[in-house]
């Protein structure tokens, strides 16, 4: 039998072509960040990461959770880069030692939605506060994410300075969803209840029901991110030079142009604000 020189070669070449291929995916440089879930419900990173992957090369992989968790995953090492909200736990992270190279990105604001029959009679309130008294004094349906998220943190602060313990108090209207804020915002719709949420996130929300946006405005209600490397010297795996490379993009002008740029219905979702220096 002959051997057929052309097909060999052909054969060769194919094999070649298929080795170097693998060799090329198994060489692709990626990070994992571990996120707040609102950086990807509400649609930002789905705008502003393709951009990031087409200048570097380098792929993102999110993990989308509560911020709390979000932080725990970096603490284990388990992500390169954080991105959450909640500068005070976000704080005590740098301060522990788990993260360096803390830089604030952007801001958005976290609004009160509820049933437009508004039963608490909060609608049209710029005090965040007062709102949350009324809540508990007519003992009306909140839904809330009880999952030590930054948006979780920031709706206990409110409870707080409103004068109501939800654990003691919050029995048969307050209840914890243990969820991301989509789908707490879902079982609000389904109860009509009340909730805290993220506007970016509301924004990009579909499933609204007879829900609507109640109370705004209040300082109170500011949301800032910010986001940080995990720190090499506890974790020696973490991809330094990609992370850094996306922290530097992030909080670059053209990063920072691409956060301003995302909009839904012409309406802006983030505001850029890192200034050098900024963090922790």
């Amino acid at each position: 039998m002959m051997l057929n020189h052309k097909s060999l070669l052909g054969g060769a070449v194919a094999a070649m072509l298929v080795l170097s291929a693998t060799m090329a995916s198994a060489q692709q440089k990626f990070i994992v960040i571990a996120s707040t879930t609102s950086t990807e419900q509400s649609g930002l990173f789905g705008h502003i990461l393709p951009r990031f992957t087409q200048k570097t090369g380098v792929e993102v992989r999110v993990v989308a959770q509560g911020t709390g968790q979000a932080l725990k995953t970096g603490e284990n090492g388990d992500a390169d880069v954080v991105f959450v909200h909640d500068p005070a736990a976000e704080k005590k992270f740098v301060e522990a030692g788990h993260g360096v190279e803390h830089r604030q990105v952007m801001y958005n604001d976290f609004v009160i939605v509820g049933p437009k029959g508004d039963p608490a009679k909060i609608g049209g309130s710029k005090d965040v506060v007062d709102a949350y008294k009324k809540i508990a004094a007519a003992k009306a349906p909140f839904a809330s994410r009880g999952d030590n998220s930054g948006t979780h943190a920031a709706e206990l602060r409110l409870w707080k300075a409103a004068g109501v313990d939800v654990k003691t108090a919050g029995a048969g209207w307050y209840r914890e969803t243990g969820s991301g804020m989509g789908p707490t915002l879902n079982t609000a719709s389904g109860m009509n209840a009340y909730a805290l949420t993220d506007r970016g996130t509301w924004l990009n929300f579909k499933n609204r029901g007879e829900l609507t946006i109640l109370v705004e405005g209040d300082q109170r209600l500011f949301n800032q991110y910010g986001v940080m490397l995990v720190n090499p010297q506890k974790h020696p795996h973490v991809k330094v030079a990609e992370g850094r490379a996306f922290i530097d993009w992030i909080t670059s002008k053209e990063g920072q142009d691409a956060i301003a740029a995302y909009k839904i219905n012409g309406e802006q979702l983030f505001f850029p604000n890192y200034k050098p220096g900024s963090g922790s």
